[in-house]
């Protein structure tokens, strides 16, 4: 490792100075270097490429038997435990799934908004009838939540605002 690390680094630092830092032999360097790459390590390349595709895919959710299955599905052979095993070696882990959080409870004796609109979603002037609803964003960092107030004469956005938290205060 800390040779593939000395050749990945050699144009911007020499040889003799890497060695030196990292505590490795010059020589121990160029008999690496003149050895072939063996059939293994070759595979392990090819396969932990397509860990990281299968890992992006699932942003970031799947662990090794999620993984292991896409990639017999894409034709490639391989266990289980050396998906784990490659994983591990590259500090590839799996999010852990949240709980489910209710964020509404029906079962409340507190009073309810009545229904003033009765489903009537005309309105005769402007500001005067006003509604507004909360979409939930799902995004690569995780959910964002958009509240939106609307005219109903205009159909206009009369205000909105955007949080990563769900509080009674965005």
């Amino acid at each position: 490792m800390k040779y593939w690390f000395m050749d990945r680094h050699r144009t911007c630092h020499g040889v003799q100075k890497m060695c030196r830092v990292i505590g490795a032999s010059r020589s121990g360097y160029y008999r690496w270097k003149r050895e072939p790459q063996s059939k293994r390590h070759k595979e392990n390349e090819k396969i932990l490429m397509e860990i990281r595709q299968s890992y992006r895919n699932s942003r970031k959710t799947y662990g090794s038997p999620r993984i292991t299955e896409d990639l017999r599905a894409k034709g490639i052979k391989c266990s289980e435990n050396r998906v784990a095993r490659l994983m591990k070696s590259k500090g590839i882990v799996a999010k852990a799934a949240k709980k489910f959080k209710a964020t509404t409870n029906s079962k409340h004796n507190l009073p309810v908004a009545g229904n003033l609109l009765k489903q009537d979603f005309e309105s005769e002037r402007p500001n005067t009838v006003w509604t507004s609803d909360i979409t939930y964003i799902r995004t690569m960092e995780g959910w964002l939540y958009l509240a939106v107030i609307l005219d109903l004469y205009s159909r206009q956005v009369v205000g909105w605002a955007m949080s990563d938290r769900l509080t009674s205060d965005f």
